[in-house]
């Protein structure tokens, strides 16, 4: 019996509207995504490549919900437009899917030390009491190479490396069925860029971990992925 794809996307389309001539002028449409399909199995690292302005991001807030879009998402039988309905369902995918963007500095609130900024997920999604959360915190600190006294630093008073490392733990936190990374190790030089390839890698062995890594950078998605699927103008290209 073939296994359930973690996530399918069947025929996948987004459009955007414009207003090219003032605000009583004629709206354009610009297609964005165009018929996109793909699966991304369990425990399965799935690159997704392209020049900037393709659709890659695009494609991301689609599989996230936050963009209306035409066509059919999934998370294994589940439909995502149907889970938005229903704010329990809700709840538990936004668990489920979580996301390290591009900037980690960014993605972190520099007035709050990081150990608050680890227990946060923890505690919107009601998860564990005080001692729990803080525990969690420092044991994801470790998981992701940091010592549990980074918790009392803040943002600004890390590297680019290490803030992107506090994102990754984050979002791995809440024990995600399927990881995100748009673009995570564009911002950072070759060094640590390599460093937090690495540490997917590591995860993914050890966490069984699914991983939908999205970089323009085709060399490292060849490095870390099993497969790799090509956007061009929208659409996929080929996937190898």
């Amino acid at each position: 019996m073939t296994e359930t794809p973690l996530l399918s996307v069947h025929n996948v389309s987004n459009v955007y509207t414009d207003r090219r001539t003032g605000f009583f002028g004629r709206i354009e449409e610009k297609r964005v995504l165009n018929n996109v399909n793909m699966e991304i199995r369990h425990g399965e690292i799935f690159g997704l490549t392209g020049k900037s302005g393709c659709g890659k991001t695009t494609l991301t807030r689609c599989i996230l919900g936050l963009i209306n879009y035409e066509g059919e998402i999934l998370i294994e039988d589940k439909k995502i437009d149907e889970i938005k309905l229903k704010w329990h369902e809700k709840r538990k995918q936004r668990a489920d899917l979580q996301i390290i963007f591009q900037d980690p500095g960014a993605s972190l609130n520099p007035l709050k030390n990081i150990g608050y900024l680890m227990e946060e997920p923890l505690h919107i999604h009601k998860i564990g009491n005080v001692n729990e959360r803080k525990q969690k915190a420092q044991e994801m600190l470790l998981r992701v190479g940091l010592d549990p006294s980074y918790g009392t630093r803040r943002a600004h008073e890390l590297s680019g490396g290490q803030k992107q490392r506090i994102c990754i733990g984050r979002a791995l936190i809440l024990k995600p069925r399927l990881l995100i990374a748009d673009e995570a190790v564009s911002s950072l030089d070759v060094s640590q860029g390599a460093q937090i390839l690495n540490l997917f890698t590591e995860l993914h062995r050890d966490l069984k971990l699914s991983i939908l890594f999205i970089s323009h950078n085709k060399d490292a998605a060849e490095y870390l992925c099993d497969k790799i699927a090509v956007m061009e103008k929208g659409c996929i290209k080929e996937i190898i």
